[in-house]
């Protein structure tokens, strides 16, 4: 989402409604020598990857602490362009796909892109209409398992690595389906 900076007058009604005579004030609590008063500056012309290490390599001099979130999601760069092509009309509207009238271009994009990748996958279908990686997970899951109804196979193996969510989506949906799910261990040394 793209930021909207606060006018002059918006932040000249917030101090007063906290009554503080400037921003700096609120920053009175922290110890001077904490503070920064001149930041450097960022150089003029960067790329976007350019700005992106530079910004990387001044946030590695602060201080990290152990993180706990993410579970197979980890740090990957996403380009700018990513926030211009998902913030196009067709995709911001009021309306879910569900109400084919109201959004037409995100079903025709969704259509293009289905067919898009079918086509650089080999595939006779493509299907991007989910709400998610473990929902899509699950329906992989039940789409395997009822394409070898005629085996009676109810088995599906599933590595230990999938994202613990992803996972629990899956045992959620199949549950009531007679559907075993094995998990697959991996080596930590060697993650495979």
């Amino acid at each position: 989402m793209p930021f909207i900076p606060h006018t002059e007058e918006d932040v000249k009604e917030m101090l007063a409604v906290i009554e503080a005579a400037n921003i700096e004030e609120l920053f009175d609590e922290i110890p001077a020598d904490l503070q920064i008063k001149n930041l450097p500056t960022i150089p003029e012309q960067l790329t976007e990857m350019e700005l992106s290490r530079l910004m990387h390599a001044r946030a590695a001099c602060d201080a990290t602490a152990l993180c706990f979130i993410g579970a197979g999601a980890y740090e990957h760069h996403i380009p700018a362009a990513v926030w211009d092509v998902a913030s196009r009309g067709e995709f911001m509207t009021a309306y879910t796909p569900y109400q084919a009238e109201a959004s037409q271009g995100t079903l025709q994009v969704l259509y293009e892109y289905q067919t898009m990748m079918a086509s650089l996958m080999g595939l006779a279908v493509s299907n991007a209409s989910l709400y998610d990686g473990g929902s899509a997970l699950a329906e992989a899951v039940l789409m395997a398992v009822r394409s070898h109804r005629k085996n009676h196979s109810h088995r599906i193996l599933i590595p230990q690595t999938v994202h613990p969510y992803y996972r629990e989506v899956v045992e959620t949906i199949v549950s009531q389906q007679n559907i075993d799910i094995v998990e697959v261990p991996f080596d930590p040394t060697t993650g495979r």
